[in-house]
């Protein structure tokens, strides 16, 4: 079954609110670290959609991390793995 756009931003801000409450930061903190606005930050750990990937990476190299194209069959495999 494919994601929706709405299942993967949801996905990544709950991955980024995850990452960021695991390193002790608020989101202020966490904006101001990344250089990114306090309301973007807001905004995406809630899922709301954004076509601003470069921002969406700029958050997720905070942690080491970067959206990248996966193969769904891949996806599909680590979704049958985790039930």
């Amino acid at each position: 079954m494919l994601m929706t756009e709405k299942d993967v931003q949801t996905q990544i801000g709950n991955f980024l609110k995850q990452k960021r409450k695991e390193a002790g930061l608020t989101q202020e903190d966490f904006a101001i670290k990344s250089g990114l606005g306090l309301r973007f930050i807001r905004e995406l750990e809630q899922g709301k959609q954004t076509v601003r990937m470069d921002k969406v990476n700029q958050a997720l190299a905070m942690f080491g991390y970067e959206a990248a194209p996966v193969k769904i069959s891949q996806l599909a495999n680590k979704a049958e793995q985790n039930e």
